[in-house]
């Protein structure tokens, strides 16, 4: 997987940027998309962020509803209406903006979580408390029923 693995804390400097990840930063570069696309993530107090795999998500979604309809609308203006574009300078920092800090409570420090096709930008500890809750409901999926398995012969 070439996504985006793993997460990293990270401290805001005097100015409000933070260093992306330099694997983030790397997968973008795969990724071909010049700076980084942010969007308020609709599941969660974090930021979801990524570039032209994470567009072309949000695009499959939008492409399920009639061009010029109420729904495609609705949908095209929660999800490119209020998003924003920041610019990743050249020693791969990026500005905290308003947005960012009123969806996600960051401060000082900023949690980056991978989830592969696109990151979240969180505050520390809310990241923490989430992915907690997240770990077990995760563990519970996996631990749920399992399927029979076809064993040779024709017996299950």
């Amino acid at each position: 997987m070439a996504g985006f693995v793993s997460h990293f804390t990270n401290r805001l400097d005097a100015k409000g940027r933070v260093s992306i990840p330099a694997p983030f930063r790397a997968v973008l570069a795969r990724d071909g998309f010049e700076g980084l696309y942010c969007i308020a993530s609709p599941h969660n107090p974090a930021i979801d962020a990524g570039g032209n795999e994470l567009l072309g998500e949000i695009q499959n979604r939008l492409d399920a509803f009639a061009k010029l309809s109420p729904d495609h609308d609705d949908l095209a203006i929660a999800l490119f209406g209020a998003s924003e574009t920041p610019k990743i300078d050249s020693d791969g920092r990026m500005m905290i903006s308003d947005l960012v800090r009123e969806k996600t409570g960051v401060t000082d420090h900023v949690t980056f979580a991978g989830l592969g096709y696109k990151f979240q930008i969180w505050e520390p500890e809310k990241f923490r408390e989430y992915r907690a809750e997240a770990t077990k409901r995760a563990l519970a999926m996996l631990s749920g029923p399992v399927p029979p398995t076809h064993l040779p012969g024709g017996s299950a």
